[in-house]
């Protein structure tokens, strides 16, 4: 299968993309469509869970593409009613590249007032304590998943309805979870109360949609009416929306990467353009570490909006020094060394006449183990460039993410171990620079950099300070920031 990035081994990993429709005849149809929006957020698998009044829930759940899945006709039509929710995964927690299909989501459950469905995107940074509790009370485990352990303390709750349920369970769980869940008569959103992941609520016709991101509304014509606040519980159902923070209330850790990287540009958070807050980084980073040259090349995709705002702030040309091969197909056969180094060159391209003696400035979203970086410098050198200096889109990545992101461990993070100036060396370029961590916070709106008392957004990766204490992860002997760091 196809990465989402040219070079997916070097990227953080979003893990989960979520999307709840309610009030719309065949609304699986439109969760198909919203979820192949959010496909950049997971690769892995997708699931949908539909209910009918008179067929009750029916699920799919399949590995791979929406679009190889969820364009069959039959198949779609074994998803009918007008209420439904799906899921798009990267795995993070579970079987990491050994998924089996019962960790695909969404999860459904039968209680006694129902079934539920429920869809997760996070990552509950308590789950190992709480699945022991659970399998110590009897729970039977079907899946590796941390969400699993949402669907059993709901099961064991004794609230009256699912909702109440879903409440009472969620307040058990600690790190990050924005959640689309169903009954078989109302579609419920919930956000955790640091609103870490992000959940927006759209309109279409006389229905109501929920969705990790605004352009997954935009694909089926759905108004974007507001982002669900952090802490907040809605409950659809034909009578409209209904609201209520069930949490303890806490200041808003909106999780800052979304503007880097994670979510796709023609999205809106925070009432922000995710693209122009990209562009603004590029912008700050001509600011910072301004670099005598003759072309700013973005490295596709992910680097074009900064590499556009570097350009205009530094007066140097924009150019397309990289191209990217949009065909790639599920497999390749590699079968010798030889056709397996040239993979790189499978997915990217060197424009060799345009780089050709040039003094180049890459710019990427970020550096994370550093082999990505140095397989693109060498193609850039090989092609005849002069010089090659790269500037990053955000401040180096020093710190795992426990939050919902497939982060390697740290000792395998090139910023955990080396400075700026090592990781120059280590990647062989004439200048390497990050725009600084108050550069970020000034680009995505915050015009005094970062409060240092009071964050705005959940930094943990570039900061190490975590705003929800990763249980699971000290117990296994993580070490947190020190003073002295």
């Amino acid at each position: 299968m196809p990465p989402a990035h040219p070079f997916d081994d070097d990227k953080l990993k979003e893990e989960c993309g979520i999307f709840g429709v309610i009030g719309l005849s065949d609304a699986a149809n439109f969760v198909a469509l919203g979820l192949h929006a959010l496909q950049h957020r997971g690769q892995e698998a997708g699931g949908i869970v539909a209910h009918d009044p008179e067929q009750g829930f029916n699920s799919v759940r399949r590995f791979g593409y929406v679009r190889d899945n969820f364009t069959d006709e039959s198949v779609m039509q074994t998803l009918p009613g007008a209420l439904a929710i799906g899921h798009v995964r990267y795995s993070t927690a579970g079987s990491k590249g050994q998924t089996a299909i019962r960790d695909v989501q969404p999860f459904f459950g039968e209680f006694s007032m129902g079934g539920a469905a429920i869809a997760h995107n996070g990552n509950i940074t308590n789950a190992n304590s709480l699945r022991r509790e659970l399998i110590d009370r009897g729970s039977i485990f079907q899946s590796s998943s941390d969400s699993e352990c949402i669907i059993h303390l709901m099961a064991r709750s004794m609230g009256r309805s699912i909702p109440d349920r879903m409440e009472e369970a969620l307040r058990k769980v600690e790190g990050a979870f924005s959640v689309v869940a169903m009954t078989r008569t109302k579609l419920i959103g919930v956000r955790d109360p640091l609103g870490v992941r992000p959940l927006v609520l759209g309109q279409v016709g006389d229905g109501w949609v929920l969705s990790s991101e605004t352009c997954a509304l935009d694909i089926i014509g759905a108004r974007f009416i507001r982002e669900i606040e952090p802490g907040e519980m809605v409950v659809i159902n034909d009578k409209g929306v209904q609201s209520h923070f069930p949490f303890r209330p806490a200041k808003s850790r909106f999780c800052i990467f979304e503007h880097v990287y994670f979510s796709r540009p023609d999205s809106i958070l925070g009432g922000r353009s995710v693209y122009e807050t990209r562009r603004q980084i590029g912008v700050e980073l001509a600011k910072e570490a301004p670099v005598d040259a003759d072309l700013v090349c973005p490295v596709p995709d992910s680097g074009t909006p900064a590499a556009i705002g570097f350009s205009q702030e530094s007066g140097i040309p924009y150019a397309m020094g990289i191209i990217r091969n949009q065909y790639m197909g599920r497999t390749f056969i590699e079968p010798t060394e030889q056709i397996r180094n040239m993979g790189v060159r499978l997915k990217l391209n060197v424009n060799r006449a345009l780089i050709e003696g040039k003094r180049v400035i890459l710019v990427d979203d970020s550096v994370v183990r550093g082999t990505t970086s140095r397989k693109i410098k060498e193609m850039i050198l090989d092609a005849g460039a002069a010089e090659v200096h790269f500037r990053i889109a955000s401040p180096p990545t020093a710190w795992p993410c426990f939050y919902g992101v497939d982060t390697p461990q740290r000792e395998k993070l090139l910023a955990a171990t080396m400075s700026e100036e090592e990781m120059r060396n280590h990647l062989a370029v004439d200048s390497l620079r990050f725009i600084s961590l108050d550069g970020l916070y000034r680009a995505v709106g915050e015009a005094g950099g970062r409060d240092p008392k009071a964050p705005a957004y959940c930094d943990a990766c570039f900061s190490g300070e975590y705003p929800v204490e990763p249980a699971d992860m000290l117990e296994q002997g993580f070490q947190l920031k020190t003073a002295a760091e």
